[in-house]
């Protein structure tokens, strides 16, 4: 295998088939090690976490399969924290896009002489930022991403139609335990000029809340998948 790209919680490897591997890390972006999935560097390490992820992911996959919403998910190896996955080719230089439930993290730090921290954001809100962490991951909006020669009108409504679509089904399952999502962190490439779902669905890149208490991510693995 080669190894295509280092990120903050997982590596990228190809391989021989076409296909590519991501290798799962113990590694979580937060800020003086507590765990926030807004922030865009990691912030603390916990251990088994990456194979957590995995297992969350795959849950979350299959489950999209089944709602007939296509991603790069091919197969997995939960032993060897590795996932298969389909090639895709990412926006720009590395896009992530966040659907918020509730006001809070960094919209509160951005936003909050307008919104109190916790308030329901109906319907879901969806925003972008481009994956520099120099720059301090730079929101851009759709407008921008048009411009900047990203992604065309079209790819950025099908990106937004399916983020919210994708939230909903994750946001419904967690009520079914008495969680609350908060917020959730998705990226998107295009495979054979089709907008889809890559990189995971995990306990990592969500803020869930169990009545007025965040769940960390090691528990929240657990409560979705030990049901």
């Amino acid at each position: 295998m080669k190894k295509i790209y280092e990120g903050k919680t997982k590596d990228v490897f190809g391989l021989d088939n076409g296909n590519v591997l991501l290798k799962f890390k113990d590694d979580c972006t937060g800020k003086d090690g507590v765990f926030d999935p807004g922030e865009n560097s990691v912030g603390l390490t916990i251990e088994g976490i990456g194979k957590a992820n995995l297992r969350t992911s795959v849950y979350y996959f299959d489950m999209l399969k089944e709602a007939g919403i296509k991603t790069h998910y091919v197969s997995a190896n939960v032993d060897d924290a590795t996932m298969e996955v389909l090639p895709a080719t990412v926006f720009g230089h590395g896009l992530e896009v966040i659907c918020r439930l509730v006001a809070t993290g960094s919209f509160i730090r951005r936003y909050g002489e307008y919104i109190e921290d916790g308030t329901a954001l109906e319907g879901g809100y969806v925003e972008c930022t481009f994956k520099n962490d120099a720059l301090g991951d730079p929101l851009v909006t759709g407008e921008g991403l048009a411009a900047l020669g990203v992604m065309t009108p079209e790819m950025f409504e099908s990106m937004k139609e399916q983020t919210l679509k994708i939230t909903k089904i994750v946001a419904d399952d967690l009520k079914t335990i008495g969680l609350d999502l908060w917020d959730i962190k998705f990226e998107f490439g295009y495979n054979n000029g089709e907008v889809i779902l890559i990189d995971e669905i995990a306990s990592g890149n969500m803020r869930v809340y169990k009545g007025d208490k965040i769940v960390d991510p090691v528990e929240l693995t657990k409560l979705i998948l030990n049901r």
